[in-house]
């Protein structure tokens, strides 16, 4: 038997403590006026040392299990979407002993900022498959612990944060209704977050490397390209699966990287403003987490109700980028 998804429960958290633009002023050569005709970003929430990427990832979880209506033991799997775990290991395992669902196997997945695109699509085939029937998909970063605070065409951008989405097994209907997923490896210097080793010696012939992660480093004019490129073509194939058009569309909802390209691939999929969810004012780009915070923003102020149709996009560092087609609802 094939089953399909629902989609019965979100929830997001961000840290308490905030970053503005006139902030940033004190501390790089730019302006709230700079920043916010270039970016859309007013102000961007930042973890502090004592809040860890598991203790975002587990609030905004225990919100989205409470608006499904499933405890945390009903649960079987759990997709942690994110490039800054708080373990190199992987985050997903504490996550899932903070909500206390013992019962949940739990992995990472990276995919940067399409991370949770590509994780809600890849529970949709465990639920498909009939393999598990409740599966938590998160989308979490805290890439201010990666940002490089003297450059002023980074720091302006990131902010931290989680969000999450429940999703369960029907017999009948389907609420992912198409999805396209893509990545060109030969961009991948564009966007990077890398690791450098140097030498060290322990009088021995094996060389032997040691090392640690570097500061983000991004070439904007080339991703700006490629997302105001590619995103609407991925939308566009994401839709044609789903045999729709968009203009049977209730909500756009994009990566909250930059409000430009927002506006820019709405403008090519001939979508009007109001049908645009936008919350980069607030938040910033928190990577994997940015298109679950806004959707759960969206559903608790009233604007995304059951039923409506979602095309959702992620795009970012691989390069890679995606489209994921929902309806909201059980």
């Amino acid at each position: 038997m094939r089953f399909g998804i629902s989609l019965t429960g979100s929830g997001s958290a961000t840290p308490d403590q905030f970053l503005t633009n006139d902030d940033l002023a004190l501390m790089v050569d730019t302006s709230d006026e700079w920043i916010t005709s270039r970016t859309g970003i007013g102000k961007r929430h930042l973890a502090s040392t004592s809040v860890s990427l598991s203790q975002l990832s587990a609030q905004a979880a225990s919100k989205a299990l409470e608006m499904s209506g499933l405890a945390s033991n009903d649960l079987d799997l759990i997709l942690l979407a994110t490039s800054s775990p708080d373990d190199l290991f992987g985050s997903a395992c504490q996550v899932q002993s903070l909500i206390g669902a013992s019962r949940a196997v739990a992995f990472d997945l990276t995919a940067a900022c399409s991370g949770f695109v590509f994780a809600l699509v890849t529970a949709a085939q465990y639920i498909r498959t009939g393999s598990y029937r409740n599966v938590l998909v998160i989308g979490a970063d805290i890439l201010s612990r990666w940002v490089d605070w003297n450059d002023r065409g980074t720091c302006i951008l990131f902010g931290d944060g989680a969000g999450a989405v429940v999703c369960q097994a029907i017999e009948t209907g389907d609420r992912l209704l198409g999805f396209e997923m893509c990545s060109d490896g030969s961009q991948n210097s564009s966007l990077n977050l890398g690791y450098q080793g140097q030498e060290q010696s322990h009088n021995t012939k094996t060389e032997i490397t040691q090392g640690n992660y570097q500061f983000i480093t991004m070439n904007g004019r080339e991703v700006y390209r490629f997302a105001v490129a590619k995103v609407p073509e991925v939308i566009e194939k994401a839709l044609y699966r789903a045999s729709l058009s968009a203009s049977d569309l209730d909500w756009l909802l994009l990566h909250q990287a930059n409000q430009r390209i927002i506006d820019a691939v709405a403008d090519r999929l001939k979508i009007t403003s109001e049908k645009v969810i936008s919350n980069v004012a607030e938040y910033g780009n928190t990577s994997a987490a940015s298109i679950p915070i806004a959707l759960d923003e969206a559903i608790r102020n009233g604007k995304v109700k059951d039923g409506d149709i979602i095309a959702t996009s992620g795009f970012g560092a691989g390069l890679s980028w995606g489209s994921a087609i929902i309806q909201w609802g059980k």
